[in-house]
């Protein structure tokens, strides 16, 4: 058995000025997004966040993709510094699929134009 879980739900954010979108669309797909989701809202270092609000165009066997990677996060880093990134969660057994892997090479095309960072993150990180 795979111990990726597909429960989804509504998450209502405790700190409503920390949501970047609409936050009554705000839905997870599993309980590590549940899970990122109450960190993004509780920690003091995060100033801001979003839910499948950024769009990134890609593409996959010649056709051309919308993809709508899991988080925007702006933070406080280590340094002090405000940074900026997107945040993706997928089971580690997703990582060598070839459709995810040109949707992460877009997204680091894109997160280089605008100085962001990109994270995927598996169950060997959120838990």
């Amino acid at each position: 058995m795979k111990s990726y879980q597909t429960i989804k739900g509504k998450f209502k954010p405790k700190n409503l000025k920390k949501y970047l979108g609409d936050s009554r669309k705000i839905i997870y797909r599993s309980l590590w997004e549940r899970k990122f989701m109450l960190y993004c809202d509780k920690t003091p270092e995060v100033l801001g966040w979003s839910s499948e609000e950024v769009r990134i165009k890609y593409e996959f066997e010649g056709q051309p993709k919308n993809y709508y990677p899991d988080f925007y996060v702006k933070f406080i880093n280590e340094s002090d510094e405000i940074e900026e990134c997107i945040v993706e969660i997928k089971p580690y057994y997703q990582m060598s699929w070839g459709k995810n892997k040109a949707k992460w090479k877009f997204a680091r095309d894109y997160c280089q134009d605008k100085n962001y960072t990109f994270k995927v993150l598996t169950e060997r990180e959120i838990l």
